[in-house]
Order: structure tokens, then C-alpha cells, then sequence
């Protein structure tokens, strides 16, 4: 079962350090830049996941998790339902310990692999969101 519990959000929120935004937009307009930023703000260490992207002087965006430098807690996803199966088995691939789907993200198939793999999953909830209402 998808986390659902502000207990089960916050113990996640508070053991994260480490998080790659995939679907990462270099507009600031675009969620996924203002959630990456925010949760930098917040004390995590953010990596912008995006193929179509290249790194900018004050931002490097990796192309796949597997290009991520370091072990990332949560992989945190700005993509449509039907790309979840591909980044939920790079998930499972690294070694993540949690897939977060965004607000309006819904797969619960991929959301059942990433269980079935030891993941820890949320579907349907904003981490900027969900940080400043349970972490603040």
C-alpha cells in the first residue's frame, strides 16, 4: 500500500537526504523546477534527472538515475502515469528507497512493483507540499 499517513509521509520526509526530481524542467514556471528548488531549500541534496536537458553553469542535470553520483533516498517523479514502469525498474536499479509520484500521478501497477522490490511508495502528493504542512 502507497504511504497515505502523515506519520508514514513525515518518518519518510525525515530520513530523506538525498533526492533525484526526474521529469526536472530547467523553467522555473514548470513544478518541477519550484519543487527541486524548494526542496533544496529545505536541506536536501537534489539531482535534476532529465535526457532532454543539458547541465547549466549552476545546475547539473543528469540524463538517467543511473547517472546520479550518489545513492538517492527518494525518487521523486514529475513524468505522465505511463513512463512509471521505466523509471520505477531504474529505481529498483540504483537502489532507491522510495518512489514519490506527484500531485496527479497515479500507476498502480508501477506502484506495485516498486513495492513488490522493497520501495516505499506515494502517489498523488506534492513533497513540497507535504514538507512544509508536516515538517514545519
Amino acid at each position: 500500500m502507497p504511504l497515505t499517513s502523515d506519520a508514514d509521509l513525515r518518518a519518510l520526509l525525515d530520513s530523506t537526504k538525498t533526492i533525484a526530481v526526474v521529469g526536472y524542467s530547467d523553467d522555473p514556471n514548470r513544478a518541477s523546477h519550484e519543487v527541486a528548488e524548494a526542496l533544496r531549500g529545505f536541506g536536501y541534496t537534489v539531482y535534476p534527472v532529465n535526457p532532454a536537458l543539458k547541465s547549466m553553469p549552476d545546475v547539473t542535470v543528469y540524463a538517467s538515475l543511473a547517472d546520479v553520483p550518489q545513492p538517492v533516498d527518494v525518487v521523486d517523479v514529475f513524468r505522465r502515469p505511463e513512463f512509471l514502469p521505466g523509471v520505477v525498474e531504474e529505481a529498483i536499479a540504483i537502489g532507491a528507497k522510495a518512489v514519490w509520484m506527484q500531485l496527479g500521478i497515479v500507476n498502480a501497477e508501477a506502484a506495485a512493483r516498486a513495492e513488490a522490490a522493497g520501495l516505499k511508495v506515494v502517489m498523488d502528493h506534492c513533497m513540497k507540499v507535504e514538507h512544509h504542512r508536516l515538517m514545519r
